[in-house]
């Protein structure tokens, strides 16, 4: 599944859901603590900025926003605001949302694949383009192998989600 299809799929999953309104300019998520909140746009764009650098602006219906916080219980690492007038699906406690939910999980990790994959080939290019160069550049490699092989600690699962033995 592609992850464009992977977004229109997440939609699916949103009957019943609360939803909430946001007027440009609105911010939706702040950089910083985490709040435990969770959107998945219904309609509308939305930006993503760090610090004072603009991400990405998206505005596919079905895209997820918070999940990152929630998922590694640490702080939010991005703003996320309003570029227009903006519709998204509100979650308040996305952490135990994301555990009982395994088919919003398995949109998420498509969706998480497929900005690693992007980050990926982006670093293995730039790594091409600079690869004779010895200064702060030469730390690509550093940054693809920890994308690419390094795995943090086990991820605990979701209180219905049963322990696989060949693990």
């Amino acid at each position: 599944m592609d992850v464009d299809g992977s977004l229109r799929a997440v939609l699916a999953y949103c009957d019943g859901l609360p939803e909430a309104r946001f007027a440009a300019g609105d911010v939706m998520i702040p950089e910083g603590p985490s709040t435990g909140l969770m959107f998945i746009l219904a309609a509308g764009t939305i930006e993503i900025v760090r610090g004072d650098t603009p991400v990405a602006e998206i505005a596919e219906p079905g895209a997820i926003f918070g999940e990152m916080a929630a998922l590694l219980q640490t702080t939010h690492s991005a703003t996320v605001r309003a570029a227009s007038d903006v519709t998204a699906y509100r979650i308040d406690d996305a952490r135990a949302f994301l555990q009982n939910r395994p088919e919003i999980v398995f949109h998420v990790a498509c969706i998480l694949a497929g900005r690693l994959n992007d980050a990926t080939a982006y670093l293995a290019d730039f790594k091409s383009q600079f690869s004779d160069r010895s200064d702060h550049f030469a730390l690509v490699d550093e940054v693809m192998e920890t994308l690419v092989q390094k795995q943090k600690r086990p991820v605990a699962g979701g209180s219905q989600l049963k322990t696989d033995p060949r693990l």
